[in-house]
């Protein structure tokens, strides 16, 4: 008697703490023909326990949730179900997120603006165990590395940098300013809108604001202009400005 049964399943479990998303991405990925939603999570640690439980192929994951967020869920699932190959899909596609996710783990990144047919593909390049990332990750990815063309720059405490931490520190922007917020008030002193920065950095309008408000308090800063004169005094202008 010949064997009509196809391959195994991909077997996904979706996480993320939005409900409206985790409801819409469950209903999406069902829909594909070779693929079975094994569960959903609301939160890192339940996306771990449920991973633990289930033992899924692919596991797509957000990255800012309550309690455990992706990037801590992603390095718990590589150290305990190897197996199981970690998919990013988040709203961010900023470097302070790409990076940390790839280190812990991540073999795939998608933003959420991704289409049903990009979400399948990255289903399927992940599982088949390649590496799977949107054009505008892959774009943010090889900014870093001009920017910063020493390798130790980019990698992570234990993985052969040998950057001493003195450099580390020449580098830090000042007053607790992060990388992120002095790449986003160097864009500002050049003149560029809110909606510029974000199509810049692919970020939303949102995030946005919630730098250069941090930007604002951070330095002391009431106005923009007091913001764009905080940027020259300090050598935070954009390349050529």
């Amino acid at each position: 008697m010949t064997d009509t049964s196809g391959p195994a399943p991909i077997r996904v479990l979706i996480a993320d703490d939005q409900r409206v998303v985790r409801e819409g991405l469950s209903m999406l990925v069902a829909l594909i023909d070779d693929v079975e939603v094994v569960g959903v999570a609301g939160d890192g640690a339940e996306a771990v326990r449920l991973a633990e439980i289930h033992r899924p192929d692919v596991i797509l994951m957000d990255l800012r949730m309550p309690d455990l967020d992706g990037i801590a869920a992603t390095g718990l699932l590589r150290e305990r179900l190897p197996l199981s190959r970690v998919l990013v899909l988040t709203t961010y596609a900023d470097e302070d997120a790409i990076v940390p996710a790839l280190r812990a783990g991540a073999r795939g990144y998608l933003t959420k603006d991704a289409s049903a047919e990009q979400i399948e593909a990255a289903i399927h390049a992940v599982h088949a165990g390649q590496t799977h990332l949107d054009p505008a990750v892959q774009e943010r990815l090889v900014a870093a590395v001009i920017r910063s063309p020493d390798p130790a720059e980019l990698v992570g405490p234990g993985t052969g940098g040998r950057e001493t931490q003195e450099g580390r520190d020449a580098r830090k922007p000042p007053d607790g300013l992060t990388a992120r917020e002095a790449e986003v008030l160097a864009l500002l002193a050049s003149g560029l809108s809110n909606a510029e920065i974000g199509q810049r950095l692919y970020l939303s309008h949102a995030t946005v604001k919630t730098h250069i408000n941090r930007i604002f308090a951070k330095t002391g800063a009431r106005d923009r202009a007091q913001a764009v004169r905080y940027a020259y005094q300090h050598g935070l202008t954009a390349p050529g400005e």
